[in-house]
């Protein structure tokens, strides 16, 4: 359960903060400003945000997701940060379809963070047609020099109950300001039903 906390101005302006589940950061209604949107274009499995300011103090990325692959029922979500193609990536998740429940991790020489750690999370074009999955990223304390990044996920879709969802982490082992996020697809391309919002979160 969130904590809430109330002050005199607080008060006065109707503003209300809540704090994150590690108690460290505040977030106040309307913190959320929206930087960048984009779509699927059907031709590119790619989703590009670049020159992403500094002057929050965490991102989050919106998706709604759908591929165009025809192979398989669900496929991988991936996110790169400033182009890094080198294997500096890590990722734990967690992953229930209402049947099973798996905790894993990815470890290995990545070259980006696997959202969903190989346990595929958003539909394809087997699924039926107009069924989309949905995604919420944290970047948090993006712009920092001096930490390494950490991510954090919540994914899930519904095909007329035959569900799954996911919470995951990642890390990127960088001390790099984040300037820039892919949003990749494991194959295929993105459909133009596919959105993707970038927001800035401010700071306390």
């Amino acid at each position: 359960m969130s904590i809430r906390s109330f002050k005199t101005s607080s008060i006065k302006t109707g503003e209300k903060r809540s704090k994150f589940w590690d108690q460290s950061a505040v977030i106040v209604n309307g913190a959320y400003e929206a930087i960048a949107s984009a779509a699927g274009t059907g031709s590119s499995g790619t989703i590009t945000f670049s020159s992403i300011p500094a002057t929050y103090q965490h991102l989050q990325i919106r998706c709604i997701l759908r591929n165009d692959e025809a192979a398989n029922a669900y496929r991988d979500l991936r996110i790169r940060l400033n182009g890094d193609t080198g294997t500096n990536y890590n990722a734990h998740l967690l992953y229930g379809d209402g049947t099973s429940a798996i905790a894993t991790h990815r470890a290995d020489a990545n070259t980006y963070t696997y959202i969903t750690a190989g346990l595929d999370s958003y539909p394809r074009d087997l699924v039926t047609a107009n069924v989309m999955g949905v995604a919420i990223i944290d970047i948090h304390d993006y712009a920092s020099t001096t930490k390494n990044k950490t991510t954090k996920q919540f994914l899930g879709v519904d095909n007329n109950g035959a569900g799954r969802v996911f919470m995951s982490s990642g890390l990127w082992r960088s001390t790099s300001a984040v300037t820039s996020v892919s949003i990749i697809s494991e194959a295929g391309n993105w459909t133009t039903q596919s959105q993707f919002a970038l927001y800035g979160i401010k700071g306390a």
